[in-house]
């Protein structure tokens, strides 16, 4: 096919990137968006967030229907069809996908299948069945996402051993399952095999899971996991791995016995690197870090005037709200807009059981930094709407500025937590006050009034807990 032109190309397809293309098309641009699959979606639509989120939600059901037993409700154990369950995960994808390619449509954004990299600044060869040879193009924004890391020190090939990708396809339910990794991607995975009937085993390096999350929102979570799964080990290292006629037999270090065992199958989920290489970014002026992350300034632009680049590859955290927010300022800076990533905060969730969610500052960063901070707590054994639903394990904090109370960071572990997180960033991001919060009123009873009444307790005035 004959070469082709465009104002501004943005390479992958993932939020980051059609939320770019949208938002260039919607700015008056020219727009030509590009990526390997044969529908907008990336990583996060086809093999992230969303379907993992769907078979997150399978899990809820059946441990809700366990849990009902508190009520007076004893539910039959449940009968997994799970041809049916990856059918509609399925389904739920091609719905999402579709309609990305519909509203791509609509806009006018150009979308080509193909595989692109770069011959100078300002040419990308394309490889695809229908794409054109060359695209030329005045700007280009790289969104082409990360991967996942493969386990350090091993080259094994095997059906049996899993990424993230490949556990999602959900091809059966084995009777044993081994998850390397307790970051969130392994936490909830693990906890989708474990409601699904696996016997999970999940081994971290560090000492705790979820490194990095303050611990007592990690605290109830850890509680629920170790009764999920089989076991739970921390301070472990896997130092071998080979294919058996049973399984997989996995070599371990640290505090775990025995310290070789078999398993069906094993997921590796020890992180996710950027996908910065493969595109001849060195065929341009743009620069990667010694990690492999695209360099960039506050308006996403790289050492190439250029190209711009955003989401994962451009560095952390690996986050599909942040890449979209990323992809928006750097389509304004191509337009000519004033506009500069200057966000004061990204929230992040663990879509797990409970859930657990932050945003801004966290207590251990502050700790760090030697910030003065007053931390709040209120939890949710005092909350009526908790009580209701059985799960009082929750707690709402914050971190305030010990002399002005402006609401420095907001964490919270519990059911729906990943949905009361936006006030919290609201108020980061507009400057609250504690005051600010705890004039609002909150419709009671819900969990949102542990928002309130956290911001009340500052004050020492929080009606349904007492402090001094």
């Amino acid at each position: 096919m004959a070469d082709q032109e465009t104002q501004v190309v943005v390479i992958g397809g993932g939020p980051g990137g059609y939320a770019a293309a949208f938002h260039s098309a919607d700015l008056g641009m020219d727009t030509t968006l590009v990526d390997l699959r044969e529908r907008p979606g990336g990583v996060c639509l086809f093999v992230g967030c969303i379907p993992s989120k769907t078979l997150l939600y399978a899990a809820d059901l059946i441990e809700d229907a366990r849990d009902a037993k508190q009520l007076g409700l004893d539910f039959a154990p449940p009968k997994i069809d799970i041809d049916v369950l990856r059918a509609f995960k399925d389904k739920v994808v091609y719905k999402l996908t579709s309609g990305l390619s519909d509203i791509a449509k609509l806009r006018k954004v150009r979308y080509i299948q193909a595989k692109a990299t770069f011959e100078d600044s300002n040419t990308l060869r394309l490889e695809g069945k229908d794409a054109p040879s060359r695209l030329r193009f005045k700007y280009a924004v790289v969104a082409t996402g990360s991967l996942p890391t493969p386990l350090p020190g091993s080259n094994l090939k095997s059906p049996r051993l899993m990424d993230s990708s490949d556990a999602l396809a959900l091809e059966d339910v084995p009777e044993k399952l081994l998850v390397i990794g307790g970051g969130y991607i392994g936490l909830e995975l693990g906890s989708v095999y474990a409601a699904l009937g696996s016997k999970v085993t999940v081994v971290e390096l560090l000492d705790g899971l979820l490194p990095g999350v303050d611990r007592d929102l990690v605290r109830p979570l850890d509680k629920r996991i170790r009764e999920l799964f089989a076991a739970v080990h921390v301070k472990t290292k896997v130092v071998g791995i080979r294919e058996v006629d049973k399984g997989l037999e996995v070599d371990f270090e640290g505090e775990i016995e025995p310290k070789k065992q078999v398993f069906d199958r094993v997921l590796v989920s020890v992180g996710r690197k950027p996908n910065s290489q493969g595109v001849q970014l060195e065929k341009t002026r743009a620069e990667l870090d010694p990690k492999g992350f695209v360099r960039i300034d506050r308006q996403c632009r790289t050492a190439d005037p250029s190209i711009f680049a955003i989401g994962d590859v451009a560095g952390q955290p690996m986050l599909a709200h942040k890449a979209m927010r990323e992809g928006k300022v750097a389509v304004e800076v191509i337009a000519g807009k004033k506009s500069v990533f200057d966000n004061r905060a990204i929230p992040a969730v663990v879509f797990t059981n409970p859930e657990i969610a932050y945003s801004g500052l966290t207590e251990s960063e502050a700790r760090a930094e030697g910030r003065k901070v007053k931390v709040v707590r209120f939890p949710w054994a005092a909350s009526g709407r908790a009580v209701t639903l059985g799960r009082t394990e929750g707690m709402t904090k914050m971190l305030f500025d010990e002399a002005s109370g402006q609401i420095l960071g907001v964490g919270i572990v519990g059911t729906r937590a990943g949905e009361l997180i936006a006030e919290g960033t609201l108020a980061i991001e507009m400057g609250a006050v504690a005051e600010d919060l705890a004039l609002t009123i909150h419709t009671h009873p819900t969990l949102s009034e542990t928002v309130g009444e956290v911001a009340e307790a500052f004050f020492g005035q929080a009606t349904h807990i007492f402090r001094k």
